[in-house]
């Protein structure tokens, strides 16, 4: 039986772990970030990886960084066949990706060549993409750069948000490497090359990212809220307060952009750079998330447009 690490931190992680776990193939250690504050309280909080490693009882390595003799030394000893990596969010170096005798297999929820880096859901749907999908990649120094072993695609749906992208990703990342890997471990799968032509980047989310944009499209607006649902939240402001718009749908409408052209109890919608935005759900700070015909007895959006 080949001696597996681990290395992975959120839920879409988690999904690959369990994998292993219930086929038998249980790592010898598994690595993760080091836990971090959340929440109101900022308490400090274990990655998904890391509280599901510890009911299992697989020892946990949680290095701030790997470019550290220590750690090295600690992965060398493990004498790992091979390093499975699924959203881990550290670089592994080069000296850390010559330990395993196998080399590092990556879990990517894209198809590669096609958005690498960071948040590759977010950007299939900011790109307006059909399809997205897992690929299974040989790990080498560049982002995301190294050959491809398999890949399998699915369509991305209609109004789907990135969180619902996220959890069918997972479920085929966990379902892709239970059905490869055994032929990656025995080398009946040759890796394919990379076309750099066709390469995109998916850069890591910033918060600003999210704000609405009333100056695009009605269609790449509508993208925007359902790429950074759940995280960050698309926003706007109107007046003082930062209003979160967490669905929404494009519709018909013409008027300059941000110009509120209906607020009741049947609809709101906003004039974008081409056609217009009806706001679906809605969440002022300090309440919780609402439809529109609801917002409305809250909040009087004709009266303090969005900025």
């Amino acid at each position: 039986m080949s001696r597996l690490l681990f290395a992975g931190t959120p839920d879409f992680a988690l999904a690959s772990l369990k994998a292993l776990v219930e086929s038998g193939r249980t790592p010898v250690a598994v690595l993760t970030q080091p836990d971090r504050p959340a929440g109101r309280g900022k308490k400090l909080r274990a990655s998904p990886v890391k509280e599901y490693a510890l009911e299992q009882g697989i020892p946990v390595l949680q290095p701030e960084t790997l470019r550290d003799d220590a750690i090295v030394a600690e992965l060398a000893a493990l004498e790992p066949d091979l390093m499975i990596v699924a959203a881990y969010g550290l670089i592994l170096p080069q000296n850390v990706l010559d330990i395993p005798t196998h080399g590092c297999l990556n879990v990517h929820a894209s198809v590669l060549p096609r958005w690498r880096g960071a948040a590759p859901i977010q950007a299939a749907i900011l790109g307006g993409d059909e399809v997205t999908g897992i690929s299974l990649m040989e790990m080498e120094a560049g982002l995301d750069s190294g050959p491809v072993f398999h890949i399998e695609i699915i369509d991305i749906k209609d109004g789907e948000t990135a969180g619902e992208l996220h959890d069918r990703l997972a479920a085929l990342g966990r379902a892709t490497l239970a059905e490869k890997l055994d032929d990656i471990l025995a080398g009946r799968v040759e890796a394919q090359v990379q076309d750099e032509s066709l390469v995109t980047y998916a850069p890591k989310i910033e918060k600003r990212d999210a704000e609405v944009d009333w100056t695009a499209t009605a269609n790449d607006a509508a993208r925007r809220v359902r790429a950074y649902n759940p995280f960050p939240g698309a926003y706007f402001f109107a007046g003082e307060h930062r209003i979160k718009l967490w669905r929404a749908t494009p519709v018909d409408g013409a008027a300059r952009p941000g110009t509120v052209l209906q607020a009741d109890r049947d609809a709101i919608v906003v004039a974008c750079g081409k056609d217009a935005l009806r706001l679906d759900e809605l969440q002022l700070p300090g309440k919780r998330r609402v439809p529109a015909m609801e917002f409305v007895g809250q909040f009087d959006l004709a009266a303090e447009p969005p900025d």
